[in-house]
């Protein structure tokens, strides 16, 4: 198997110069045009989560009904021919996944009922693609709005039986589902899992290895959709163990530590066909790449499979025909090596179709047909799926995600590269409205929650998007801290809430300044979850920087998360706390002082800007209290305070209703205090 290298990709792609005229031109012919509407951008999808079948002849996907609930339809490629299979009357179809050729195994939810006020778990259900078999495979509480009457309750998987995160060998009517057990303080205790064969409803437990090991929360399948690995967790530790065919015994491969990793750590991705083991390991580099593991000797290749120059390894195993077919990535935007020279050929053929664009292809595992399923996107075009016909060369529209979107109407994305004080390197989104070069531009600096996650990629997002068309530059640092590019940069940002995390926004925020791009006068900070912490840090260290900030569902004391004993505790786990946080955040003991020092609650007198605050009355994750402690203290000297509980929302906003409120008011809040004319 070859090596492959990458480079961040997505520049090469997306600036073809005639395009780029093209979409001028669109966006001057659109200046004069009223704003987007707020719903086209938050509004729920039309249309999502298409996947082929694994013979190539069906596509299925989620689609709405003329009341607005997703249902799952089957288009057949031959004829072109539709069929909804699944649909409920006060709920919608969410996550599905092809059993086999001629089956589908779906969860149910319902989009219009938020966190708060939710009663009963996803429900587990299976249909032909005819419509016909339809079964109910796991008992629900609550009224009976999803069962239909479809089966006896008894006998089915429990309420907590869940999909697993993986498609199997899609050859037979049994899936592999897991049972989910959760604590008082709404954490995971253990996974188990399950066969369950989805015609008869029949199902049995998977044996695990050995309780005295910890309790199992994670499963993989191998590339026969058996039960291959399991991860154990006691306290701070998880310990990888395989399931040897030759001895049916569990046999561990490795320890680490859960939250601060351990040398020579790797995380399965995934078993090829041929059994081979990949995993993503750093191997005593700063970025993780992707290696094929030997099992038997318990080692990592020497070189790597995928290597991404810039960015830590991030994708998954593309099988097909046998082989490893590809593998996906995510660079800057998400890309896939094949190592097939047919789906070379495929991939060249569709970007030859729709230049300028990120293309992902998909095929059946075992495609009798020549159909390959296109979803394509950019940076101003919401997803949209299509056909693409590898003996003609042709593709076929199936459907937009976003239909009320014109892309010619939406702002350009960029990934750019800002130096901190310091030296380090940030990786920086900046998003520009269409039509605003060589103007300075009111600014809204958003700050991503986390924090130790990757922020963006370079595709259509509703928020920035949003932003943009209402007139705003919108940046968006990737801080120390987050993940996504390398060891290095996450460890910088350990223990530096509200410190160098803090310095490297305003500091790309300095950065826009000093290119002419940001109006420094009109500069807002924005963001949730620790995004909304950085937000009250950020107009208490930097108040000539940031004129107003925006924060939802933000953290507003460190202390609060080791020591809040209100009725609606957060649902952190006891062992984070006890031996992630003391090295990611701080320990409340030893650094009793720097929290004081970063704790927006106990800094409020120094928040004097404008400043917007949405919390979710149902939050378990940053519960209520921590946003009306601080609005109690901000108003006593600022009275420049807006304010509003979602109550029935959790951490973050579930409903679409929720979604256009909140929306609205911020746009309204941003023209009040920094204004900017609409796109």
């Amino acid at each position: 198997m070859r090596i492959v290298s990458f480079l961040a990709g997505a520049a090469a792609l997306r600036r073809a110069a005639l395009l780029q005229l093209a979409l001028l031109a669109a966006t001057l012919a659109h200046a004069a045009e009223p704003p987007v509407p707020i719903a086209a951008f938050f509004d729920n999808p039309s249309m999502r989560d298409a996947k082929i079948s694994p013979d190539g002849k069906h596509v299925a996907m989620l689609v709405n009904h003329d009341k607005g609930r997703d249902q799952l339809g089957v288009l057949t490629l031959a004829d072109r021919s539709v069929r909804l299979v699944a649909g409920f009357a006060a709920a919608d179809v969410g996550r599905f996944e092809w059993v086999d050729s001629e089956r589908l195994l779906y969860e149910s939810r319902d989009k219009n009922t938020a966190p708060g006020e939710e009663y009963v778990a996803p429900g587990l259900f299976a249909v032909n693609i005819d419509g016909s078999k339809r079964r109910q495979l796991v008992a629900l509480a609550g009224p009976k709005f999803i069962n239909n009457g479809m089966e006896d309750e008894r006998d089915m998987l429990p309420w907590n039986t869940f999909m697993l995160d993986q498609a199997g060998a899609q050859d037979s009517s049994s899936v592999y589902a897991r049972i989910v057990d959760f604590g008082k303080d709404h954490n995971i205790l253990r996974v188990e899992l399950v066969r369950v064969d989805t015609v008869s409803g029949r199902w049995e437990q998977v044996p695990g290895p050995s309780p005295g090991q910890g309790e199992t929360m994670a499963w993989w399948l191998d590339a026969k959709g058996r039960p291959a690995l399991a991860a154990t967790v006691r306290d701070n530790m998880e310990t990888l163990h395989y399931l040897d065919p030759k001895t049916g015994g569990w046999r561990k491969l490795l320890t680490r530590d859960v939250y601060l990793g351990s040398a020579g750590a790797f995380t399965p991705q995934g078993f090829g066909p041929d059994g081979t083991l990949y995993v993503t390991s750093r191997q005593q580099r700063d970025k993780s790449a992707l290696f094929a593991y030997d099992l038997a000797s318990g080692k990592l290749a020497g070189r790597p499979l995928v290597d991404l120059d810039e960015f830590d390894f991030s994708g998954e195993l593309v099988p097909g025909a046998g082989k490893l077919l590809g593998v996906r990535y995510t660079a800057d935007t998400e890309g896939t090596a094949w190592f097939d020279p047919a789906m070379q050929q495929a991939q060249a053929g569709v970007d030859k179709l729709l230049p300028g664009r990120v293309n992902v292809l998909s095929v059946g595992v075992r495609s009798a047909t020549p159909f390959v399923l296109v979803e394509s996107w950019s940076d101003r075009q919401p997803p949209v799926f299509l056909l693409f016909d590898r003996d003609s060369g042709k593709l076929a529209n199936l459907g937009r995600s976003r239909p009320a979107i014109d892309p010619a109407r939406m702002a350009t994305q960029d990934l750019v590269i800002v130096k901190a004080r310091d030296g380090r390197s940030i990786p920086t989104w900046l998003t520009v409205p269409g039509g605003s070069e060589g103007r300075k531009l009111p600014m809204v600096v958003l700050v991503h929650g986390g924090p130790w996650v990757r922020g963006g990629e370079w595709r259509w997002d509703s928020e920035s998007q949003f932003l943009a068309s209402r007139g705003y530059l919108v940046l968006e640092p990737e801080y120390r801290g987050s993940t996504g590019y390398g060891e290095a940069h996450f460890r910088a940002g350990w223990k530096q809430w509200g410190l160098a995390m803090q310095d490297d926004i305003a500091d790309a925020t300095r950065w826009a300044i000093a290119q002419g791009k940001a109006d420094p006068k009109r500069i807002c900070i924005a963001g949730s979850s620790y995004g909304g912490y950085a937000t009250l840090m950020g107009l208490v260290r930097d108040p000539d920087l940031y004129k107003c900030g925006i924060d939802w569902v933000g953290v507003t004391d460190i202390d609060l998360l080791y020591s809040g004993d209100w009725t609606r505790d957060s649902d952190m786990s006891a062992a984070y706390k006890r031996y992630g946080m003391p090295a990611l955040v701080g320990d409340p003991v030893k650094d009793a002082a720097q929290f004081t020092a970063t704790s927006p609650l106990k800094q409020a007198a120094r928040i004097t800007q404008p400043l917007l605050l949405a919390y979710g009355g149902a939050d378990v994750r940053v519960p209520l209290y921590h946003g009306r402690k601080l609005y109690d203290a901000v108003k006593q000297t600022n009275k420049q305070v807006e304010w509003v509980v979602y109550d029935e929302e959790a951490h973050g906003w579930k409903l679409a209703k929720t979604r256009l409120d909140f929306w609205g008011r911020v746009e309204r809040f941003l023209q009040r205090q920094i204004g900017a004319g609409g796109q």
